[in-house]
């Protein structure tokens, strides 16, 4: 490559969660393994496959009952994150002997900028073929590495050759190797805008690139200019540093429930639980919300969202709540049940801004309230999440992994 060139790296570690499963678990090494989302839990779709799952056709995101299907010897292990976590950070480590331009992209793939590494330690290739030999030797994993001239070709040239490989895409013969491959496997086109761009016969990267950007963003909007770009090979140049944190723009919290959903009750207890946690993280943040969204999947997995912008912005997790609840009253027509809920709150502010309050708010009762909550945050963080709670989140929740907690009334025999 031209010395003037950006020189990207993406290191994506192969198959990671199965192949950390398997290389702690030496008796995994030779089946069939699959990473699984806990099905009592109703998130039981393949997170991870290994190679031989693979070979058999399994795939992630797939149910597991399909994936037993393609193979019925199939292996299924429970996810640890915590120890994909470890091993994410020690990749990292390796990574920062070469450069500390180093973005993650998710626990197993980075970008590194390594433009200023190649005097101390030769090529982009030779740099790639170092990390992939590094990783193996040190943490039993494998890692595909693209390199290229900017981070969306990069990542194109890590899945291009798997497992445990590099993949050069350069300036001069990107449109060789790359604008025959489907339009899906460019960053940023993802199954929806597939089949919008198919519909218009758009299939490759390379009619993705040839394409009339003012007709692109007609079908798309401005992600059609901007995926044009990309397939043209222009923009995706800077890496972020790894401590690098984009600014905050809504804070939201979404779950999969254990049953499907009947009642309304049952509906408002579960956004009561995420609210709780949305509250926390916009008090942590010094946030308030001038709006909620609230997303509704049903039981044939369709997904309905809704929006409303607040007159005054807010924080507690009963005051979301309401509004997100109000918001489902409104718009869902209940002729289906309800499997997953996603509440988020929008149009973030910061809590030390003015705002109007109007002439016939309870600002008393407001401030007793957010004073409450402030008192329960304060116990939760010295003593556990379930140190103290509202009465109506008691029972059980139809949420995965929340504690039930079962309240013990006083009577004649423990007073």
């Amino acid at each position: 490559m031209k010395s003037k060139e950006k020189i990207i790296l993406h290191s994506d570690m192969n198959n990671f969660y199965a192949s950390v499963e398997c290389m702690l678990n030496p008796e995994l090494r030779d089946k069939y393994v699959a990473v699984c989302g806990r099905q009592k839990d109703r998130h039981g779709i393949v997170l991870a496959k290994n190679e031989k799952a693979k070979a058999l056709g399994v795939a992630t995101g797939e149910p597991v009952w399909q994936a037993l299907r393609k193979c019925p010897m199939l292996v299924t292990v429970d996810p640890h994150f915590d120890i994909y976590m470890k091993y994410s950070k020690l990749a990292q480590k390796i990574y920062y002997r070469y450069t500390d331009l180093i973005e993650p992209f998710g626990l197993d793939e980075c970008w590194l900028d390594v433009s200023g590494s190649t005097l101390l330690f030769g090529s982009g290739r030779e740099i790639a073929d170092m990390i992939r030999r590094d990783i193996k030797r040190e943490l039993g994993l494998t890692v595909s590495v693209g390199v290229s001239f900017n981070k969306i070709f990069a990542k194109l040239g890590s899945d291009m050759k798997k497992p445990d490989a590099v993949t050069c895409i350069e300036r001069e013969n990107f449109r060789e190797k790359i604008w025959g491959l489907p339009a899906s496997e460019l960053l940023g086109v993802g199954r929806a805008t597939a089949k919008k761009l198919a519909r218009h016969g758009i299939y490759t990267i390379g009619q993705l690139a040839e394409a009339d950007p003012e007709h692109l963003r007609g079908w798309l909007g401005v992600n059609g200019v901007r995926l044009n770009s990309f397939a043209r090979g222009q923009g995706g140049v800077s890496v972020a540093p790894s401590d690098y944190a984009p600014p905050i723009k809504s804070i939201g919290h979404g779950i999969t429930c254990t049953a499907d959903l009947g009642s309304d009750a049952e509906v408002r207890k579960v956004m009561f639980a995420l609210c709780r946690d949305i509250s926390h993280r916009l008090r942590k943040h010094g946030f308030m919300a001038r709006g909620v969204s609230v997303s509704i999947k049903d039981t044939e997995l369709k997904s309905r969202e809704y929006q409303r912008i607040f007159k005054k912005p807010v924080r507690g997790s009963r005051e979301l709540t309401e509004r997100g609840f109000e918001l489902f009253c409104e718009n869902y027509d209940r002729k289906l049940q309800v499997r997953a809920v996603s509440v988020r709150a929008i149009y973030l502010t910061d809590e030390n801004e003015p705002a109007q309050v109007g002439m016939f708010d309870n600002i008393n009762r407001e401030l007793k309230r957010d004073r409450i909550e402030s008192a329960m945050e304060n116990i939760r963080g010295m003593y556990g999440k379930y140190a103290v709670s509202y009465a109506g989140l008691m029972g059980d929740l139809k949420l995965p992994g929340e504690k039930e907690i079962n309240p013990v009334m006083p009577n004649a025999m423990t007073v």
